[in-house]
């Protein structure tokens, strides 16, 4: 497939995508695209970006070759695929987050714009944004729903000290679904000043196609360190997907190189095997319809009546009914491999890692990573196989305690 293609000039990727907002946005949307294709040719923008990704967020980060968790995948049979790991947790912060972050914080100065919104639900793209606006100077409000205040504490702590209002929101489940809408009316009534940071491929054009583009470098890197370590590409890529910017960010590279296998890893929360009921789990593509969420069409975890319906996962940044248009679009095109990972097998996996490699994931990096070990022993000892290690577990640690006494 050819991803020069997409997205059109409405902002669809195929069927998917576009632009679905009350006509208060599309002036701010209007707006904000065209200084995207202003500053994605303008080569002072990237030389002032990457100057930052270099010195303030510390990239390249590494791709590591996990030893031990490859070992323990091999086993009595000696067979699997060499586990390498891109280690987004040590980006600024502690997750990928940070490279959009950085991105849209030059980007609203270039707007104009002295003050900043972000939504959030594991709380590191809300750390992320409070970072970004101290840098530049720019006023901040985050909004997170209170269930995941609660889950994700120490990133409430974190924000604030970093300048930031968080604003708990305690409407419908209370989870990253509402702190979105809550960011989507304050940016309805405060566009003329305000940008809103949105955190993922989701949402109206151009949000997808911008956040993708400045969490490319995953995907560039990766290529890179393969061909300099490997001397090949990687032969599978192994990442979670919530709204999958993460995800989007290290397959956008590889999409149109087939040898190079892709596979997303959603939430499978405590559903048993086949039920796909709402409420159970957060797997939109795996579960969900057509539908039209925050901006976008994508696919929708959905009720009987149409609505948008309950999400679950033990990780607050995968509690999402919906997904980026670009994996909808990847998804129809059978160009990634999306599967299902539960609460249990990520707990243990979270568990796994740090006792192989000395490295405490997020939650929501987990689901990949139990994945990955299932494929990688599918595959010969010869291949090599790349998680994307989105974030660390630090805000995990007390809420996976709590998870581990309760799952026994």
């Amino acid at each position: 497939m050819t991803t020069s293609a997409v997205p059109d000039a409405t902002g669809r990727f195929g069927r998917f995508g576009g632009t679905f907002v009350p006509e208060t946005l599309i002036a701010p949307l209007r707006d904000l695209d065209h200084a995207w294709q202003e500053a994605r040719g303008d080569d002072a923008f990237w030389d002032e970006l990457n100057a930052l990704l270099a010195d303030y967020v510390g990239r390249p980060t590494p791709l590591y070759l996990a030893e031990r968790l490859t070992a323990h995948a091999r086993g009595d049979t000696g067979s699997a695929a060499r586990i390498w790991l891109k280690r987004e947790d040590l980006a600024h912060t502690g997750a990928h987050k940070i490279n959009n972050t950085v991105g849209q914080a030059l980007l609203t100065k270039r707007l104009g714009k002295a003050r900043i919104i972000a939504e959030t639900g594991a709380g590191q793209h809300g750390v992320a944004s409070a970072t970004a606006a101290a840098l530049v100077g720019l006023e901040c409000v985050v909004y997170m729903g209170a269930e995941d205040a609660r889950r994700q504490h120490l990133n409430v702590t974190r924000m604030t000290m970093l300048g930031a209002e968080v604003r708990e929101v305690e409407s419908g489940s209370r989870t990253l679904k509402d702190a979105t809408n809550e960011a989507m009316r304050d940016w309805m009534a405060s566009s003329e000043n305000t940008h809103y940071i949105l955190g993922s491929v989701v949402g109206p054009h151009p949000f997808p196609s911008l956040v993708r583009d400045l969490q490319r470098v995953i995907g560039r890197e990766t290529k890179q360190q393969c061909l300099d370590r490997l001397g090949a590409l990687p032969d599978a890529i192994v990442a979670c997907v919530g709204g999958g910017s993460n995800a989007a960010g290290i397959f956008y590279d590889f999409v149109e190189d087939a040898r190079v296998k892709l596979v997303g890893v959603e939430a499978g929360g405590d559903r048993p095997d086949g039920d796909a009921t709402t409420g159970l789990h957060a797997a939109p593509l795996s579960f969900g319809e057509p539908g039209v969420l925050h901006g976008s069409l994508s696919y929708v975890l959905q009720d009987t009546h149409g609505q948008t319906g309950e999400a679950h996962s033990c990780s607050a940044g995968l509690d999402y009914p919906g997904v980026g248009p670009e994996h909808a679009y990847w998804k129809d095109a059978a160009r990634v491999d999306y599967r299902v990972c539960g609460d249990r097998r990520a707990m243990d996996a979270f568990l796994l890692l740090g006792r192989t490699e000395g490295i405490l994931c997020a939650l929501e990096t987990a689901h990949a990573v139990a994945e990955a070990i299932d494929l990688a022993r599918e595959m010969p000892s010869g291949a090599n196989l790349v998680i994307n290690l989105s974030g660390r577990g630090d805000k995990d640690v007390e809420e996976a305690a709590r998870l581990l006494a309760e799952l026994g």
